[in-house]
């Protein structure tokens, strides 16, 4: 966190201690005070949120333009084969550890608090070194060609230690990935330094609006297109770490067709305004408002091409399958020892049919989606069309995201219901597979 963010939020929260101890004072009551003391109390915690984006971090601007370094695509040998690469089993057991070891401990305190621990987002770029992963070598990265099923695979271990803190984790990943993908050389050679370090700079992909039945091809934050670059205005919903994010890509409809700009977070008009939600409380969500942001010509990310903003929220739904089936992975494998060793009437209550047919259809469910997903996944890295992998990848997972959740408090019966337990937390984001746009980009 910035130094400057550290400091408003201190100031914020002495303000509002302030405040409450003079809400709890006899005296406001005899003076008839009590009602606009309330007010005050109100006005304060929800305002005091809004604060204006973080700005700590200089982007140096290279000179030159070009069509940007992209990542050579994978060879197939045409079967459908998934079995998992020597260097992708290497990945999937450091990130599965990192999981087990680094985020499933804290996950429990992230949720309640709406916040992950800096400790675990610094460690998972030290040791994980998630934003490097979908560099390409040239660029001073890590990929040698673009793996899209290394980056689903990433994504379901994270989950499975907590699909929040996964969200926060991988939200950087996300912008580094879509300036590899569209960005130019200028673009690439402006931000993507920052992400092949140690000190990699939060940032969030913004796509998701705060209305009902948001199709995420009908924008209503828009872009004007004026002589020197473009105006946005619009507000973005359930934003990853917002408040401290140093670089934000906005997706906003330019003369009526969906586009992606790169925006840093001090630019003028970009306030951030806290937004926790149901589930993915850990990931810190906040909206992102924009009025009246000024961006030069150089932010148009990908020409705005129409198949550019396709395959970024196709590839963005199958990094959410790949957290969804990561997370159902947790729920089936809390469950089954649990119906084991709980009894009820003298044996374990996985002796019930009804009880073993339930973990049964969790795990049939959970092995259809994590397949297609994957199968979307192994496309889209080859070249490939992979829009109907992407669209049914989405479609198994919101659905039996939400059900395998769901099973799996009916499972815990009363224990289902309570915080002892994670598979509450788990419900709660699991049903985010079915309305989340963008935020992870795979």
């Amino acid at each position: 966190m910035s130094g400057r963010n550290r400091r408003g939020r201190d100031v914020m929260g002495v303000g509002l201690a302030a405040l409450n101890r003079l809400a709890g004072v006899s005296v406001i009551d005899r003076l008839g005070l009590r009602r606009q003391t309330e007010k005050a109390v109100y006005e304060a915690s929800r305002a005091g949120f809004r604060t204006v984006a973080a700005a700590n971090r200089t982007f140096a601007k290279a000179p030159g333009r070009g069509a940007g370094k992209r990542p050579s695509t994978a060879t197939g040998s045409g079967l459908f084969d998934l079995t998992p690469t020597d260097e992708q089993k290497m990945f999937v057991e450091a990130t599965s550890e990192f999981a087990a070891e680094q985020l499933r401990p804290v996950a429990a305190d992230a949720d309640a608090e709406c916040a992950a621990p800096d400790t675990v987002l610094k460690r998972s770029v030290t040791e994980l070194g998630l934003a490097q992963l979908t560099v390409p070598e040239s660029l001073g990265g890590m990929a040698s060609e673009r793996s899209v099923t290394t980056g689903a695979l990433v994504a379901e271990a994270l989950a499975h230690g907590d699909m929040g803190l996964a969200v926060a984790c991988l939200a950087p990943a996300a912008v580094a990935n879509a300036l590899v993908l569209w960005g130019d050389e200028s673009q690439q050679q402006t931000y993507l330094p920052a992400f092949v370090g140690d000190d990699v700079p939060a940032a969030a992909l913004c796509v998701l609006e705060p209305r009902p039945l948001f199709d995420p091809f009908d924008l209503r934050t828009t872009a004007r297109e004026t002589p020197d670059g473009y105006v946005l205005d619009g507000v973005k919903s359930l934003v990853p770490r917002a408040a401290s994010a140093e670089l934000f890509v906005v997706a906003a409809a330019l003369e009526g067709t969906p586009a992606l700009f790169v925006l840093e977070s001090g630019t003028t008009g970009i306030t951030v305004e806290s937004e926790p939600a149901m589930g993915l409380r850990a990931a810190a969500t906040s909206r992102v408002l924009l009025d009246g942001v000024t961006v030069p010509k150089a932010a148009l990310l990908g020409a705005a091409a129409a198949d550019v903003y396709a395959d970024c929220i196709r590839l963005s739904r199958i990094g959410w399958a790949s957290l969804a089936c990561g997370t159902g992975k947790a729920v089936l494998d809390y469950v089954i020892p649990y119906v084991n060793e709980r009894k009820a009437f003298g044996e374990p209550i996985s002796n019930r049919q009804a009880v073993a047919f339930m973990v049964a259809n969790i795990g049939i469910e959970l092995e259809g989606a994590r397949l297609t997903t994957l199968r979307a996944a192994a496309r889209a890295e080859q070249g490939r069309s992979f829009a109907r992998e992407a669209a049914l990848a989405r479609r198994l997972t919101a659905e039996y995201g939400m059900q395998i959740g769901s099973n799996g408090v009916q499972l815990l019966g009363g224990h289902g219901y309570v915080k002892e337990h994670p598979v509450e937390r788990w419900y709660r984001d699991l049903r985010a597979a079915a309305v989340m746009e963008g935020a992870v980009l795979v």
